[in-house]
């Protein structure tokens, strides 16, 4: 991992090129194509058919991305569970949200604890959480 960028706030956001510069603009662009052919066939059968199968693209693009991303908040939540158990001997605190968690994965070990109790006390948003770390934990295993 020695040869990534460093991470911090400013550029921790990841971005899949194939998915959000290839995939998705062009669901889009058959999307619009397919409803511009259904108004100039008179919704004709097959063009019913072909917007229906890209919508059902657009959507199943979209659910895909969805359900990556949930899956990953439940796998960060579990694991800065555990992470606080090891360091304080107590799980989360239950007034955490997920994206609070999902903030709280950038911190370091020495800051972790105490910005979890600030963050659970003073209901802390997610930016303002990343934004706090001082000590940036990079996470490369993004989806």
């Amino acid at each position: 991992m020695s040869n990534l960028k460093s991470q911090n706030y400013g550029n921790h956001k990841k971005f899949a090129p194939l998915y959000h510069f290839f995939l998705m603009p062009l669901s889009l662009v058959i999307f619009i194509a397919a409803i511009v052919h259904l108004f100039r066939e008179e919704f004709g059968y097959s063009a019913l058919l072909i917007t229906g199968i890209s919508l059902c693209i657009i959507v199943l693009t979209l659910i895909v991305r969805i359900f990556a991303t949930q899956l990953q908040d439940r796998l960060i939540q579990h694991e800065e569970n555990f992470r606080h158990m090891q360091l304080t001997g107590k799980p989360l605190d239950p007034r955490l949200s997920v994206k609070q968690i999902v903030a709280l994965r950038f911190a370091g070990d020495t800051e972790f604890p105490a910005l979890c109790k600030k963050a659970a006390e003073s209901g802390m948003q997610p930016a303002a959480i990343k934004q706090s770390v001082t000590q940036w934990r990079a996470d490369y295993h993004r989806v």
